[in-house]
């Protein structure tokens, strides 16, 4: 049997490595995963030796303060590999976790691969010299990316993105419509305030404010909320109950996919969820609001002028980005009412992102299970 140690720190790799997982399996059955996994990933037969939410800690001083139980963390997880060999290792995204375990495998001769290449053309160009210590093969998303590795003599391959294989080119928004029950005669919001803790603390109370001033404006508006821990679902009904407002907020488990698809509009935290929001050619105004220390630590290390995922693809700014100060519900519920009622600008970036989507669209998870096969004795 062989053995590959997998890690995903968040929902979002939790998805990539299922579909990973799920190929590999088509290919060969005589390979077990274990390491960090999702619910997706463990449903593929993924073995978790820890809760991922552990790793799901954004922002430095956040992380700062998990610091010593991260190290922890990671240190066991490390113990547990070197004690029970294995023939490959998988990081994928994570890349301040997972860097250090794959350096440290690497050392000992295990094979390392890492799916998602972190921002290095946003953020700490300078980390290519550490990724080249630590990763055997890189898998990129994005069609820009290849060049970075090529230029640093890091094998790299271009997979594209899972999620331009699994949505399709035109969204059926009255069926989604439909799975929620919801009027097609509604405008529906959907608001998307990240998948952890600390994201949705930050968030909570500004999208909250934001409903309000733009429910005033359209009676007729659904707030649609996919939450996908209890925690994170308190922490935003906690925020409802503080503003004391009786607005029209649906909170869902799960379904961001339905939410995103069912809406005419999304506000979305920076993050893989713009990627999913463009695939399904929706406007957006992109957000995010982190810890004062934080914020002037990142942007200082700023390479590009914008922060979202359908902005720096499209190398322009398509959609409007509402980052940290800016990030205020006046702002923001001008920004969203403003593209509600551009129907040529709509237009405009629904060709943008079709662009895109056929860019990513590269049966990603057979092109990554080829490059981890090609690995494996």
């Amino acid at each position: 049997m062989l053995r590959i140690g997998i890690v995903a720190g968040e929902a979002s790799g939790d998805l990539l490595g299922s579909h990973i997982i799920q190929a590999l399996k088509k290919k060969r059955t005589d390979i077990e995963f274990v390491g960090i996994a999702g619910p997706k990933m463990m449903s593929e037969g993924a073995l978790s030796l820890f809760s991922m939410e552990r790793l799901s800690v954004r922002g430095y001083v956040e992380v700062i303060k998990h610091l010593f139980s991260l190290l922890r963390l990671r240190r066991q997880l490390l113990k547990h590999f070197m004690s029970n060999r294995l023939d490959l290792f998988i990081g994928i995204d994570a890349p301040d976790f997972n860097f250090w375990l794959e350096r440290k495998l690497k050392r000992n001769g295990i094979k390392t691969i890492h799916y998602v290449s972190p921002s290095v053309w946003a953020w700490r160009k300078n980390r290519i010299k550490k990724i080249k210590n630590a990763v055997s093969h890189m898998l990129a998303l994005f069609p820009f990316e290849p060049a970075l590795y090529h230029g640093a003599g890091i094998p790299v391959t271009y997979v594209g993105h899972p999620l331009a294989d699994i949505l399709p080119m035109e969204p059926d928004t009255s069926a989604a419509r439909e799975g929620l029950k919801l009027k097609s005669s509604a405008l529906v919001v959907a608001m998307l305030p990240g998948s952890r803790q600390s994201e949705v603390q930050q968030h909570a109370e500004l999208f909250v404010k934001t409903a309000k001033l733009i429910y005033a404006e359209y009676p007729n508006a659904i707030f649609l909320v996919p939450l996908i821990t209890r925690e994170t679902r308190q922490i935003f009904e906690l925020a409802i109950f503080h503003e004391n407002e009786s607005l029209p907020i649906q909170i869902l488990f799960g379904h961001a996919h339905d939410a995103m698809e069912a809406s005419d509009v999304v506000i979305v935290a920076s993050g893989t969820a713009t990627l999913e929001a463009a695939l399904l050619k929706k406007p957006m105004v992109i957000t995010y609001r982190m810890s004062k220390v934080s914020w002037q630590i990142l942007k200082r290390m700023r390479l590009q002028p914008y922060v979202g995922l359908p902005n720096i693809l499209a190398e322009k700014f398509i959609v409007p980005e509402l980052l940290q100060d800016d990030s205020t519900p006046e702002k923001l519920a001008e920004a969203t009412i403003k593209l509600i009622s551009d129907t040529t600008y709509i237009s405009e970036i629904k060709a943008e992102f079709t662009k895109i989507h056929f860019s990513l669209k590269q049966n990603s998870a057979e092109k990554a299970a080829n490059v981890i096969l090609a690995h494996l004795p």
